[in-house]
């Protein structure tokens, strides 16, 4: 079998002999031969097919120690890995895309509170939280107001404080008048208040270390909603009579789902489905997800824990919201139906509607 040269290799396969030395180094592409002499690299022709995977990979962006792994597999289980690792950066992408829009607002001085409507619009809304069937007592707290709607979901030996915490917190937010230039840092600081104080629920050393929460909360600015969310409670709108989640789980399962690695159907039934990634609590990544949802006449939202998400079906959950009016009757038919089907947790609902001021 006849070797191709470094330079020879390097041409055909569109990689520098710089790319080659460094692959070589980092054991991605060793070469057939080296002269014990020389140093001079020599490639095998077979090998080509590798180096344009290594190199095709790079032009994706994939780090360099993820190319080992890919380049160590067999082909399907490389495409898989290849699969994932693209599903992962589309996930990151687009919570990129959803801040950049928010800091576009905020830069290019976009007033949040100016209604796009011809008619002024406000907030109908009603909250609720139950035990459930089996827990001992609540963790959850639900709060809806006329400019703040949250839920929170505690964990731990101190989840139920935790939780209180996070959302009195935020409640300032109710009656503190927010610059439209500034809502941005209005959030980061209700959020840097709301981490404070689940902090505080317990100090180090005592027995309530592994106290936390979710926080998922929407603050009413007049034709928009900022949304404000770590964790796994969930955030629904339902428009002209479609159902849309609109938040996104920060959980290790969802991490799965996003990469490919499970399938929605496989997630509900795995023993890791309410294992978080990110909370508000000691030790744990606190980093939200902001982002701005314009606002329509007719639109009703939903905020609940995973109490109800985990146990009452989608279909089940749209039924509900379109065919219930008002929004306190909604509130109690949904934790309704969490507990017909167990009430395996606790669980707590938020709907809001938003309706043109008389």
């Amino acid at each position: 079998m006849e070797l191709l040269t470094i330079g020879a290799f390097a041409k055909a396969s569109r990689l520098s002999p710089k790319a080659l030395r460094l692959y070589d180094e980092l054991g991605l592409l060793t070469p057939a031969r080296v002269d014990p002499d020389t140093g001079y690299r020599r490639y095998a022709p077979q090998q080509l097919e590798q180096a344009r995977l290594v190199a095709w990979l790079r032009r994706l962006g994939m780090p360099l120690a993820r190319i080992r792994r890919v380049c160590a597999l067999e082909a399907g289980e490389a495409a898989g890995e290849i699969r994932a690792y693209w599903a992962r950066v589309e996930a990151d992408t687009a919570a990129r895309r959803d801040l950049a829009a928010f800091l576009v607002d905020h830069l290019t001085g976009k007033d949040p509170t100016m209604s796009r409507t011809t008619a002024p619009l406000a907030l109908r809304y009603a909250a609720l939280s139950d035990t459930g069937q089996v827990r001992a007592s609540n963790q959850d707290t639900a709060y809806a107001g006329s400019r703040l709607l949250a839920v929170a979901d505690g964990y731990g030996s101190a989840g139920a404080p935790a939780s209180a915490a996070a959302v009195e917190a935020l409640r300032g937010l109710e009656t503190e008048t927010v610059p439209a230039g500034d809502l941005l840092g209005v959030l980061e600081d209700a959020l840097g208040r709301a981490e404070r104080a689940v902090h505080g629920v317990s100090a180090p050393g005592d027995d309530d270390t592994d106290a936390g929460t979710t926080l998922t909360a929407m603050l009413w600015t007049g034709s928009q909603l900022a949304l404000v969310h770590i964790g796994d409670s969930r955030i629904h709108l339902l428009r002209d009579g479609e159902l849309f989640q609109i938040s996104h789980d920060h959980t290790v399962v969802q991490s799965l789902i996003d990469e490919g690695r499970l399938t929605p159907e496989e997630a509900a039934s795995h023993p890791q489905r309410s294992l978080l990634m990110r909370a508000l609590g000691r030790g744990a990544d606190s980093t939200p997800d902001l982002r701005l949802h314009d606002a329509r006449a007719g639109d009703r939202y939903l905020l609940c824990s995973d109490g109800l998400s985990t146990v009452v079906p989608a279909g089940d959950v749209h039924r509900v919201l379109s065919g219930t009016p008002e929004p306190e009757a909604a509130v109690r038919a949904l934790v309704d139906l969490a507990n017909a089907s167990g009430g395996p947790d606790n669980v707590s609902c938020v709907v809001a509607d938003v309706v043109e001021q008389p």
